[in-house]
Formats: C-alpha cells, sequence, structure tokens
C-alpha cells in the first residue's frame, strides 16, 4: 500500500490513535482515573481502530481491485481470504 503515505486522511487517524493510546498510558499512571473511564478510552480506540481498518480496505479497492480488477486476481484473493480471517 505505497499509495498510503499520500493519504493525510489515513495519517491524520493513526495520529489520533497515537493520542488516545497516550492518553491510556497516562490514565493508567493516574491513580485519580476511574476502570470506567480507561475503558471508555479503550472503547474509543476500539471504534477508532475499525474506522482506519474501513479507510484502508477503501483505499485497498479503490487502487488494487477496482480500478483494474483483471490484473489484480491474486491479490483480490488475498484480500478475500483477510476478510475471511477478521470478519
Amino acid at each position: 500500500m505505497g499509495h498510503l503515505h499520500q493519504n493525510k486522511k489515513v495519517l491524520n487517524r493513526v495520529k489520533r490513535l497515537q493520542g488516545q493510546m497516550n492518553a491510556i498510558e497516562e490514565a493508567l499512571n493516574n491513580e485519580d482515573k476511574s476502570c470506567i473511564d480507561v475503558l471508555q478510552q479503550v472503547a474509543a480506540i476500539k471504534g477508532a481502530v475499525n474506522g482506519l481498518m474501513n479507510e484502508l480496505i477503501e483505499a485497498h479497492l479503490r487502487e488494487h481491485v477496482i480500478s483494474d480488477s483483471t490484473s489484480h486476481g491474486d491479490e483480490l484473493q488475498t484480500f478475500i481470504q483477510l476478510l475471511k480471517r477478521y470478519a
């Protein structure tokens, strides 16, 4: 996915995830934070990761599958296997 290095939307999502992970680390080091606060942050990260995954899937489909499906048969098969593994 060499084309992703130019995708600012994806890079911004990753940076937000990094910030959320740092917030969890800080919360775990803060005795005043409740378990519920930390769990809510983890749930937010889970949603953000799902959003990132969807963005990456869409980018992959647009770049490698939809644009020229005849020359990317192996990639399509690999992609289908990936979906089956994580769906």
